[in-house]
């Protein structure tokens, strides 16, 4: 089991810091984005647990091994990203948040924000630049961002696959 969430975590998570970091690169500041792509990498949840289900367990899994073993790669995934989030902030002298606050400002600019909205969003961004100045607080801020994504995959997953019923009883 350890082998599948180790493998599963680190496919998850790469393809999630891997999209994330290039569509930053790319410009695009997409909440949906982000989300979408953490569904569809955590749906790797899935896959694990069926194989493991099909091919270790003879198609029999209660829900709570199908949950840990969600939860593994969740924690595992969550990690490789932090990791290398770390990594790319140390990489580009942490000029990530300068340019998420501009794009943000651009958006609210495009969208025609008023005056009011404008001043009101760049005063949430400088409190949002303090906080991410602060490792302390900017790594559990990272992980809160995927971490709840991965759960939940582990919970549907679980309950989905979930199989108690002997074969033989069948």
């Amino acid at each position: 089991m350890q082998k599948l969430i180790l493998v599963y975590g680190v496919i998850a998570g790469l393809v999630i810091i891997g999209t994330s970091i290039l569509s930053l690169k790319l410009g695009i500041a997409s909440m949906w984005l982000g989300y979408l792509v953490m569904f569809i990498a955590f749906s790797s949840i899935f896959v694990a647990v069926k194989q493991y289900r099909d091919d270790r367990l003879g198609g029999i899994i209660r829900f709570g091994t199908g949950f840990g073993l969600g939860l593994g790669i969740s924690i595992v995934a969550s990690l490789i990203y932090i990791s290398v989030w770390e990594l790319y902030l140390l990489s580009t002298d942490y000029t990530f948040i300068d340019t998420y606050i501009a794009l943000i400002m651009e958006d609210k600019k495009t969208a025609g924000a008023s005056v009011e909205e404008l001043a009101a969003t760049a005063t949430a961004m400088e409190s949002l630049r303090e906080i991410y100045a602060d490792p302390l607080l900017r790594v559990p801020m990272t992980f809160v961002e995927i971490f709840p994504v991965g759960l939940l995959m582990s919970l549907i997953a679980a309950f989905v696959l979930k199989n108690n019923k002997s074969l033989a009883t069948a």
